[in-house]
């Protein structure tokens, strides 16, 4: 109760206070969660989300979640992807382009196991990396035939 007492006194918004207050009252003055709800001006299931968040560490402050955390399902570290990637990286910069197929093989040694093409498009897209030349045309293709079958309508009359 110490903490939800701090966290009142403490408290910037709204929403930090009700927090703290659908902790320390029931706590406090032995209110039931309807009661509390009522209290805090939210529902009982809103009530009680927010004790939950509480005892779980969370904070809400700015209308948001604070949660802590980052990358808690993380393959490979920041830097043991950037050094992975580093050879890729270089020769595109240099004119060359990004094989995914080679990268996520390289990927998958250096982890150990197979992974997932979009985490491979999430690596690269963490680091910087973005696609910068159109798709390939099909070989084909003919640009004249084309433009010859597109339509050349008159223009309309206003009416």
């Amino acid at each position: 109760m110490g903490m939800a007492l701090e966290m009142i006194r403490q408290a910037k918004t709204i929403d930090e206070l009700r927090q703290a207050q659908a902790v320390a009252l029931p706590l406090a003055l032995g209110l039931t969660l309807e009661q509390t709800a009522q209290a805090v001006g939210r529902s009982v299931e809103w009530t009680c989300r927010l004790r939950n968040r509480f005892l779980a560490g969370e904070t809400v402050g700015d209308g948001q979640r604070q949660r802590p955390g980052g990358r808690r399902r993380q393959n490979l570290s920041i830097e043991r992807e950037a050094e992975v990637l580093a050879p890729f990286l270089d020769r595109a910069r240099n004119g060359g382009i990004l094989v995914i197929p080679q990268i996520k093989a390289e990927l998958e040694a250096a982890l150990g196991r197979r992974m997932a093409l979009s985490s491979v498009y999430n690596l690269l897209h963490r680091h910087g990396w973005r696609k910068l030349a159109p798709d390939k045309r099909h070989p084909q293709s003919d640009p004249a035939a084309q433009e010859a079958w597109k339509k050349n309508s008159p223009k309309r009359l206003l009416d």
